[in-house]
């Protein structure tokens, strides 16, 4: 019955996060575009970087077609997810995209797939430098 509760729980944070403000704005409201690439970049302050993954999965979802740039900062630190739907990953690479976000907070390397990858900094005050430099990747 816990574990429910937590999973739950976690759920409705994933989606509250995406809403965004208090859910005023759809995610579809932020997305722009990039070099022909339809591209949603958040940042998150005090969201669990665990909750990431499943986030970028939601908003690729949400996209159909596109590349997503989400950085939550927590505990002064930076977590960084992207992801890429199947069809640009031979033109845009999430492994690329979190590698830059990395180097611009701080952080070195990151890693994981050309439709998903992960990295991390210790500067979370360079949050949104890093979302600019995940988003620079594509233009």
């Amino acid at each position: 019955e816990r574990k429910k509760l937590e999973r739950e729980l976690s759920d409705a944070k994933k989606k509250l996060a995406l809403a965004g403000d208090g859910g005023a704005k759809k995610a579809e409201d932020e997305v722009r575009e990039i070099a022909g690439v339809k591209v949603l970049a958040r940042l998150f302050d005090g969201l669990n970087p665990k909750d990431l993954r499943g986030l970028v999965d939601d908003a690729k979802k949400q996209l159909g077609s596109g590349a997503v740039a989400f950085v939550a900062v927590n505990d002064g630190k930076a977590a960084l997810a992207a992801g890429v739907t199947s069809d640009l990953t031979d033109k845009v690479s999430a492994v690329d995209m979190v590698r830059a976000g990395a180097e611009a907070c701080g952080g070195k390397g990151g890693g994981g797939r050309p439709d998903m990858a992960q990295a991390g900094g210790p500067d979370g005050s360079k949050g949104a430098d890093a979302l600019k430099a995940m988003t620079g990747v594509i233009g």
